[in-house]
């Protein structure tokens, strides 16, 4: 009865006390109602008007495709679709709440790119690892020892292409969570709440024992190597020197599910969508860092079965993918080149996944990358027909 109070009481300060984190012994994270000391807010000027939706004869052909998707996946599905030129729009399940896992790591860059605009940062900037930024996740970031001296522009480049953990909390570190809280506020919702990613695992596994608010880097590694499953579980009761009787939930699903509905890290498919055609459009940063990071997102290495697999070969899909227990994220701009050498029509792609294996997922999002390819949402507007005289 007592582990049962403690829950509900832990639960609900999760969903009240953001985007703090737990305290622990190590370097503090900025608050996310606080800039970093001495630095300006960095908020753009206001995002201009969308214009007005025009008729699209694609989305009844989509929405049956993504329907059809959506029933044989064993999971659920959730969808945003938008073409920049005309600004029309089809969602599926696109304003319920999803986790977005690494997709966060858009927010963080832009965060970054406009300290680097102000001139509060340079991308040759050097910026220490320390070992209170260690998480456990892909990239090369982890193979540098603490003290090492790491450029803006190549944790940039390990964050977004191989969706490094590390070079993200370094990240956020340098600019202070709360201005990548702004940026997120001011483009995609405003009670959109992004923490680091050390204390997603520490919330996480915090669902099964308050001891796990004091977790290391280390701690976090030792439980990637555990694997997943009831073995991680033992791990996780080893580290914290106490037994899984301990523990308030009996298993990974319940821990993670509990985590997912605090919504930290977590928005609509509609409002992420709306901060992609932002950058698009310019209005996240200027022309030179816009160009920059989409750059950057068009050489994503992760996520190579999701919508990418789904799209023509020849198709540019500037994205960000996202992978946590039972959920998956792939969001981007995809545009095709055009014959005659106009402008091609970028089309924003917000896609999540939850309930299923990872394998599952992906193939989900492939179907879905077909799905967009076969309604025609990437083709360039046809002209009217003029009849000859």
């Amino acid at each position: 009865m007592l582990r049962r109070l403690y829950y509900v009481i832990f639960a609900a300060a999760l969903a009240l006390a953001w985007p703090g984190r737990p305290a622990v012994a190590q370097t503090p994270t900025p608050a996310a109602t606080a800039p970093a000391a001495g630095k300006p807010a960095i908020a753009k000027a206001g995002l201009a008007t969308s214009p007005p939706v025009a008729d699209a004869g694609w989305r009844a052909d989509l929405d049956r495709r993504i329907r059809a998707v959506d029933a044989r996946f064993s999971g659920e599905l959730g969808v945003h679709v938008q073409r920049l030129d005309d600004g029309a729009q089809y969602g599926f399940r696109a304003d319920e709440i999803w986790y977005l896992a690494s997709g966060v790591k858009v927010p963080i860059a832009i965060a970054v790119l406009r300290e680097v605009e102000q001139g509060w940062l340079t991308l040759d900037t050097q910026v220490t690892l320390l070992d209170s930024d260690i998480v456990d996740g892909a990239g090369r970031t982890n193979g540098h020892r603490a003290g090492d001296r790491l450029t803006v522009a190549w944790l940039l480049d390990q964050m977004i292409v191989y969706s490094d953990n590390t070079a993200s909390d370094l990240l956020i570190r340098t600019v202070g969570l709360g201005q990548v809280n702004r940026v997120a506020a001011e483009l995609i919702a405003r009670d959109v709440r992004i923490t680091t990613l050390a204390d997603v695992r520490r919330l996480a596994y915090g669902m099964f024992h308050p001891g796990a608010a004091g977790l290391r880097g280390q701690d976090m590694l030792a439980l990637q190597r555990a694997g997943a499953g009831q073995a991680r579980v033992r791990r996780l009761a080893q580290l914290l020197g106490v037994t899984t009787d301990d523990f308030l939930l009996p298993d990974l699903d319940s821990a993670f599910e509990s985590y997912y509905a605090t919504h930290a890290n977590s928005g609509t498919l509609r409002d992420f969508g709306r901060m992609l055609a932002a950058l698009q459009a310019g209005e996240a940063l200027e022309p030179e860092s816009t160009q920059y990071l989409l750059d950057v997102m068009a050489r994503v290495q992760t996520g190579k079965q999701r919508i990418r697999a789904g799209l023509p070969a020849d198709a540019r899909f500037a994205h960000k993918t996202g992978t946590q227990y039972r959920r998956i994220c792939d969001a981007g701009i995809a545009s095709l080149p055009t014959r005659d050498g106009s402008a091609p029509v970028h089309v924003v792609i917000a896609a999540c996944a939850r309930g299923a294996s990872t394998a599952a997922s992906e193939r989900a999002m492939r179907e879905l990358g077909a799905a967009v390819t076969a309604s025609g949402v990437l083709d360039p507007p046809r002209l009217p027909h003029l009849p000859t005289r």
